[in-house]
């Protein structure tokens, strides 16, 4: 094994999918599984198969639709959970199993109500189990960042004797300090017999914003796994972001270590997750966000200008970011169209493409200039397709003086409704048209509208929760209307309740 080489094990569809408001159907998760492969990714975190029926199927259909990348299932120390993660994984051409159990004091006493003992016997008993279904096995020590490192030491060589191939290093709470968990995994690959037997991961959180400089120390110290998300995304705070490890590890030549990633993915990849999970990045985020390579500042506009590396360590290129972005106004044609799709990590059928084209024109009639946030917004709109649930027509009025109303016309399975209704204002009439057809308890818990451009004809998403019989479902829409933004998320999450 070279020594040298760095796998880089992605979790965007279980860690980061678990985020409320970022769920994905089956369908979306092989597009992402899919763009990961074209990423270079060495395996595939695909769910967590005992949680859900969905997960359950998700590992399953990402197994028949990806090639080379190995597929993970996650578990606990728990033998049903083991049993059907190997079922889940039948079909893949490389499976691992993943499970594991906290090894802190912390969660040895308070979530366990156990021993160190009787965590180091469960641990070694569960790697065993899932040996009998797979040859590649791997063991998480959950809240290993606060776990003592001498017991630690004793965890990792114990299941790498019972046959762990992979060991995981999670800092689970984000708590350490870069220094603190480089020493933990040296201290690994110092004091645990049979360590060679097996790869170090880490698995870092970002609680404290120390993510990715953890991931490095514990790449600096021996571990030859990452574990990590693209943007970033996970529970809390979030994870390490692929796109950090992956350019951190590509620009420091003198550093010996090196991905299979192919760097020129990150971008589309970036923008495929964050509009399928309906996560915005952030502007100033490292590696992908809009901002990452704008230069307002004067001093800085000259020298970039003079020469792009006196303030650029990283050429957009590299992370498939075309620095000389095509503007796309009403005058640009199918190929236009269809090259900014694909930057943005979206790729359409002929038939498909014409639609959104004939959209996209009718939408560059009422703006100077399209931007990225409209094409993803029309492309998305095709998403509605299956819906059972559609908006055939929408009319709202309100202004000073007048009460809302609203007027809606929908598709149900083909069958046509109309009402109308009164409310606190257009988008509240709107939904409370919407219930009088629909007549489902549903409650609406959340409701956040996010503006995506700037100026009065850009568009603008929003995000909805709503709970039917003690579940909550998410829905999301994105318009330059924000009426019809908002009806189109409600209906989004209602199609989800009857799915």
């Amino acid at each position: 094994m070279d020594r040298n080489r760095v796998y880089i094990f992605d979790t965007t569809l279980r860690d980061g999918e678990q985020v409320p408001g970022c769920q994905l159907n089956t369908v979306e998760k092989i597009q992402v599984a899919k763009a990961l492969e074209a990423l270079g990714v060495d395996v595939i975190e695909a769910g967590f198969p005992v949680s859900s029926p969905g997960d359950f199927n998700s590992v399953r259909e990402i197994s028949k639709a990806v090639t080379w990348p190995t597929i993970c299932a996650l578990t606990r120390a728990v033998e049903k959970d083991i049993d059907v993660a190997a079922d889940a994984l039948k079909y893949a051409k490389h499976g691992r199993i993943h499970t594991g159990i906290g090894t802190s004091d912390y969660h040895i006493r308070y979530k366990f109500n156990s021993t160190r003992e009787e965590i180091l016997e469960r641990a070694v008993k569960a790697v065993k189990y899932a040996r009998k279904y797979v040859d590649d096995v791997e063991f998480y020590a959950e809240d290993a960042g606060r776990t003592d490192n001498e017991y630690l030491a004793r965890v990792v060589e114990a299941v790498i004797k019972a046959g762990a191939t992979v060991v995981n290093i999670p800092d689970t709470t984000g708590y350490c300090l870069p220094e603190e968990f480089g020493a933990k995994i040296k201290y690994l690959m110092e004091h645990v017999d049979g360590i060679d037997n097996a790869i170090i991961s880490t698995h870092c959180h970002n609680d404290l914003g120390m993510a990715t400089a953890n991931t490095m120390a514990g790449l600096l110290n021996g571990a030859r796994q990452a574990e990590v998300t693209i943007n970033g995304v996970g529970e809390r705070a979030g994870n390490t972001s692929l796109e950090e490890v992956a350019m951190i590890l590509k620009s420091h030549n003198e550093i010996p270590l090196k991905t299979n990633i192919n760097t020129t993915r990150i971008y589309p990849t970036s923008r495929m997750v964050s509009n399928l999970m309906n996560m915005p990045v952030q502007p100033n985020k490292a590696i992908v966000g809009k901002n990452a390579f704008a230069h307002s500042s004067g001093i800085h506009q000259d020298g970039v200008l003079k020469n792009a590396q006196t303030y650029e360590i990283i050429d957009p290129k590299d992370i498939g970011l075309d620095e000389n972005s095509i503007v796309l106004t009403a005058r640009s044609g199918h190929a236009a169209l269809k090259y900014r799709l694909e930057v943005l990590g979206v790729k359409l059928s002929d038939e498909k493409l014409d639609k959104v084209y004939q959209d996209f024109l009718r939408l560059a009639d009422k703006k100077k200039e399209i931007s990225d946030e409209d094409i993803l917004m029309l492309a998305g709109a095709d998403r509605t397709h299956d819906h059972h649930v559609k908006v055939d027509w929408l009319q709202a009025t309100s202004g000073i003086g007048m009460k809302p109303v609203a007027s809606i016309g929908l598709d149900i399975s083909g069958e046509k409704f109309e009402a109308a209704a009164t409310g606190n204002g257009p988008v509240d009439a709107a939904i409370k048209a919407v219930r009088q057809i629909i007549k489902r308890p549903v409650t609406l818990t959340e409701f956040t509208i996010q503006g995506v451009s700037k100026g009065s004809d850009d568009t603008c998403k929003v995000h909805v929760q709503v709970e039917s019989e003690g579940r909550s479902y998410y829905g999301f829409g994105i318009n330059t209307d924000i009426v019809t933004a908002s009806i189109e998320s409600y209906l989004d999450a209602i199609n989800k309740i009857r799915n």
